[in-house]
């Protein structure tokens, strides 16, 4: 027996000091967040940030022996994998949610690999979205300094800038910071932990389902509007954030979904460890009234879902991707040899199959 409806998992990440611990403990006290089950990793063989969450022990669970990103992923699946049985034997009445904090060294990919990836938790949970703390006085200097960070930012769901209290929000340098986090994220938002007075309804249930509906909210979830082209020149190229891109595939037609599959398998295959994330919905040509919503994370992929239906009045594909130190040049050409999208030098479909690094242009 499993839960009826799987349980939603939010993955909170940060930098170190980025106060994820401060705004986890907010958020543990908003009453709509109860029945939450929250794992703590901590980094090195003393617990510490454990104490600071005001949290029965009951609720909280957490893992000692190391970070989540690599030494506990196998201790994290065990513990899912025993909430699920606390549920189904009663041990535990209710659970409604679960939140994983990560340490602030932590590369969340391998976090979100173990829930969508492992064959027993894929049917008991579902991934709801990363939220990412950012501090607002000390990331600009964050990100400069280290390429972790740069990475918690682009693949979140949700931005929480933390600290705003300390800081000028109308300074011309707060504007360029929320803007250089616009660049490497177009479609999270940013929100205020101080000023925002409801805070969870902003970070939490921003998955592809909409609990209240029971229905695929695609334009929340896949916010590809944010993704429109940018032109912006004006940060410094040196950066980390020059490894990071952010955009759109469109296409106006029905992609054959072998095409789909073949564009999914060799990207991925080829250039996994670069692709940061990617979701979207796609007209397929098998069915095209009821289109499939893929997501992933660099190499891991849940099965794409068909929808009943489309949930507006636009059937256009859309695939929103971001990468790190993979020309946009490459996936565009790529999409558009299985698509059939019509795009200049587009190269031949076999030479990509053969080689996908043929591309002319294509620089790593």
């Amino acid at each position: 027996m499993r839960p009826l409806q799987p349980i939603p998992v939010s993955v909170l990440t940060g930098f170190l000091g980025s106060g994820k611990t401060t705004l986890l403990n907010r958020i543990l006290k908003d009453p709509n967040l109860r029945d939450t089950a929250v794992i703590i990793n901590e980094f090195g063989d003393v617990g510490i940030d454990h104490l600071l969450v005001e949290q029965s022990s009951d609720g909280v669970i957490e893992l000692s022996d190391g970070c989540l990103c690599c030494t506990v992923r196998g201790e994290l699946v065990d513990t899912l994998a025993d909430l699920v049985d606390r549920l189904q034997t009663g041990r535990i009445k209710t659970l409604a949610r679960v939140v994983i904090e990560t340490t602030g060294l932590a590369d969340p990919a391998p976090v979100l690999h173990a829930v969508m990836a492992h064959p027993v938790l894929m049917q008991n949970y579902r991934l709801d979205g990363v939220i990412t703390a950012v501090d607002a006085v000390n990331g600009e200097h964050t990100l400069d300094q280290h390429e972790e960070a740069i990475k918690q930012v682009a693949v979140a769901d949700r931005i929480v800038l933390t600290k705003t209290d300390l800081i000028d929000p109308a300074s011309k340098e707060f504007a360029l910071f929320t803007a250089r986090l616009m660049r490497l994220n177009p479609g999270a938002p940013q929100i205020s932990s101080h000023d925002e007075d409801e805070i969870v309804a902003k970070l939490f249930d921003c998955g592809l389902y909409d609990p209240a509906t029971k229905t695929a909210d695609v334009a929340r979830w896949l916010r590809d509007e944010a993704y429109h082209p940018r032109h912006d020149h004006a940060h410094d190229v040196n950066r980390h954030d020059a490894r990071i891109k952010a955009f759109t595939l469109k296409h106006d037609k029905p992609i054959d979904p072998g095409a789909l599959e073949m564009f999914i398998d060799l990207l991925r295959s080829s250039q996994g460890e670069q692709l940061l994330r990617m979701k979207g919905i796609v007209a397929l040509a098998d069915d095209p009234e009821r289109p499939v919503v893929i997501h992933g994370v660099q190499s891991i992929f849940h099965p794409p879902a068909r929808l009943p239906g489309w949930p507006d009045a636009d059937r256009t594909t859309r695939l929103v991707v971001i990468t790190r130190d993979l020309d946009e040049s490459y996936v565009n050409r790529l999409f558009a040899a299985f698509s059939g999208r019509p795009q200049v030098d587009t190269p031949d479909r076999q030479a990509l199959e053969d080689n996908p690094l043929s591309i002319p242009g294509h620089k790593l």
